[in-house]
């Protein structure tokens, strides 16, 4: 019966006497109260008042059980860092991945997180001597580095993902290198070398599944085995020998050709420049010729007796020597006019002067004969 019921025997519900003297003591109540947790804890053993017990104890598990729940979820809180991946398991089966920052999963045992660092870079290296194409021997060297990509795949989907690569990266190695000449491995085809082996090795991983990602594949320069380096050595020197020839002779071309071009194009200029002048003298002797005959066919004695003499004038002009025959004489009058002409400028500008172009037309008109000189002129073929 409840201790505020009629007839509840006047009992408070720590199961004291009847309560005449006012409110009851609280030092007694927290007495009861450790006497009932404390007769729980030991086997249900402890005071009386055995139904009142049963309530407390009741509720006592309630709260503990409550707080053990609230403990066993926050246990289920986790933070993924940035560089990191946070694998989801449940019940050890893979069940999903989560990004960095905070997260709740089901506590243990029902699921588990292991977390990822899959911005950490490992390396290896490998070294091995090897034939090439040309059945040459090779020494090669190269680093590897790679890191994690897919955390899923790198846990569950190869048991050593870090082998697998090692072995991968042997066998493309000895297959590129297998595939390619000497001189190319030597000289320029390092780095070609090293992005296929990068991308091959990058196939066989993404194949195999063991989440890994090459980032890069750095080959050492290839050397030969040592008994024939120093024949390799001096292979190497020719080679560069040519290459350097090779520059000096393109810088030397590069210099001589505009030269070559501009003088090429100045003779050009210069032969259709004497072209332009021979044509255009040509030109312009025709037309001369042209207005002469013009002229003798209007008086063709006049213009012949003009010819005649101007050419004659021409020829004996340059002479300096003149021999005058006079008219019903027997000597020969002699004239020096070679210091006649060295004595007196004027002799020659008139001698230049008296020099005129047979293409110079005269007419009948503007020039007419001296019928003293044609006369002359006659005697002289006379004689």
């Amino acid at each position: 019966m409840a201790w505020n019921e009629p007839g509840g025997g006047g009992k408070d519900p720590w199961g004291s006497g009847p309560n005449n003297s006012g409110p009851p003591d609280l030092d007694e109540i927290v007495r009861k109260l450790q006497e009932r947790v404390s007769g729980f804890l030991g086997g249900g053993k402890g005071g009386g008042g055995g139904g009142g017990g049963a309530d407390i104890s009741k509720r006592t598990i309630g709260i503990i059980a409550a707080v053990l729940l609230i403990v066993w979820l926050f246990t289920g809180i986790y933070i993924v860092d940035p560089a990191e991946r946070g694998v989801v398991m449940r019940f050890g089966a893979y069940a999903k991945t989560t990004e960095p920052g905070p997260h709740w999963h089901i506590p243990f045992p029902i699921e588990s997180v292991q977390l990822v660092n899959v911005d950490e870079i490992s390396s290896f290296s490998h070294k091995a001597a090897m034939l090439t194409k040309d059945e040459n021997i090779v020494d090669v060297e190269l680093t590897v580095q790679s890191r994690i990509q897919d955390a899923a795949n790198y846990l569950f989907q190869d048991q050593t993902p870090e082998k697998t690569l090692r072995d991968a990266t042997e066998t493309v190695v000895r297959k590129t290198i297998g595939g390619s000449k000497l001189d190319f491995i030597l000289t320029e085809g390092r780095s070609a070398i090293a992005a296929i082996i990068q991308e091959r090795v990058q196939n066989l991983m993404n194949e195999y599944k063991t989440g890994l990602l090459v980032t890069s594949v750095n080959m050492q320069p290839a050397k030969p085995p040592e008994p024939v380096k120093e024949a390799f050595d001096d292979a190497i020197k020719a080679r560069e020998d040519k290459e350097r020839l090779e520059n000096q002779a393109e810088a030397y071309a590069n210099e001589i050709l505009p030269q070559a071009r501009g003088e090429a194009a100045r003779a050009i200029a210069d032969a259709k420049a004497y072209r332009d002048r021979v044509i255009a003298e040509a030109e312009g002797q025709t037309s001369r010729f042209s207005a002469v005959l013009t002229e003798y066919e209007k008086a063709p004695d006049v213009t012949r007796e003009r010819l005649y003499l101007e050419t004659i004038e021409n020829v004996l002009g340059a002479n300096n020597t003149v021999v005058l025959d006079v008219p019903g004489g027997d000597s020969l009058m002699y004239l020096p006019l070679d210091q006649l002409m060295n004595k007196s400028p004027r002799s020659q500008a008139n001698s230049n002067g008296a020099r005129r172009d047979l293409s110079q037309p005269t007419t009948a008109s503007t020039r007419a004969p001296d019928p003293r000189s044609r006369t002359t002129s006659r005697d002289r073929r006379s004689r």
